[in-house]
């Protein structure tokens, strides 16, 4: 192929990957299939609930025909995307990872917020879930890893006060016993005079609650376990996409915050994530 026919052969590829930009509110999510395989039972029967305490809900990125959210500016309030109006979206990859059963779950945000306000267009936010063996009747909790700081910091007043760089996920061996769906305090013991200790009991032994929030002032929006319930969101795990999808979700560039479970990142993910 000579050096005019890539030219236009690139010049096509660039303006296909273009022309599948749509509004961030025109996204259709794809509905939650019936799982099949063992990997994707799994997959479902741990998938966690997310309450939104700051910024957007999550959006679906990519509709089945491969077109991708474009997103909002990053000076937006968090008014303009508190409504998903077609719908939310979880996605989901899984694989073995040093011995044990990684699964990825992921959201999309159409802007990502810092120190309290909006930054820039386009957000991921994701969580890992280790467990022993899939195919086990009841598989074992090893740990998990909630997504804190993918981004650089952001700072205040020409560079005072600026948030100092974390791991990019928090990492647990264990959950806290609150953070399990259904999980009810049965006994309480003060421990100081503005801490009360809590016993909870009931509640699911696979999903969890996480909430999206700020973990610490000047911070990006974060992923922590939290008390508090949310709602569970239409898992599709990264088999189940679409041909095209997957393929938008491999090309299509989100900026400084990268897709946590295309072919590119999911191994990156997977080694930042890892908490043993």
């Amino acid at each position: 192929m000579d050096r005019v026919s890539v030219s236009v052969l690139y010049f096509v590829l660039l303006s296909a990957v273009s022309a599948t930009t749509i509004s961030h509110d025109s996204v259709q999510p794809f509905v939650q299939p019936d799982p099949v395989t063992i990997s994707e039972k799994t997959a479902v029967k741990f998938k966690p609930q997310l309450h939104v305490e700051k910024g957007c809900v999550p959006f679906p990125a990519v509709n089945a025909a491969g077109e991708i959210t474009e997103g909002l500016k990053g000076w937006i309030w968090s008014e303009d995307c508190s409504v998903a109006p077609l719908g939310s979206q979880m996605y989901g990859r899984s694989t073995w990872f040093q011995d044990k059963w990684a699964m990825v779950y992921a959201w999309y945000f159409p802007t990502g917020f810092a120190a309290g306000g909006a930054e820039i267009r386009h957000y991921w936010s994701s969580m890992v879930m280790w467990i022993d063996n899939p195919a086990l009747e009841t598989p074992k909790i090893l740990g998990a890893s909630l997504s804190q700081q993918l981004l650089e910091p952001r700072g205040y007043l020409l560079g005072f006060l600026t948030p100092q760089r974390k791991d990019p996920y928090d990492k647990y061996i264990s959950i806290p016993p609150v953070s399990f769906v259904g999980a009810q305090p049965v006994s309480s013991r003060r421990i100081s005079r503005w801490r009360v200790e809590y016993t909870y009991s009931g509640g699911s032994n696979v999903s969890t609650k996480v909430s999206h929030r700020y973990a610490n002032k000047g911070d990006w929006l974060a992923l922590v376990f939290s008390a508090r319930e949310g709602q569970y969101h239409d898992l599709i795990m990264w088999d189940q996409l679409t041909d095209e999808a997957r393929a938008a979700l491999n090309s299509v560039d989100f900026g400084e915050s990268k897709v946590p479970f295309n072919d590119q990142n999911f191994q990156s993910t997977l080694e930042k994530a890892y908490p043993f």
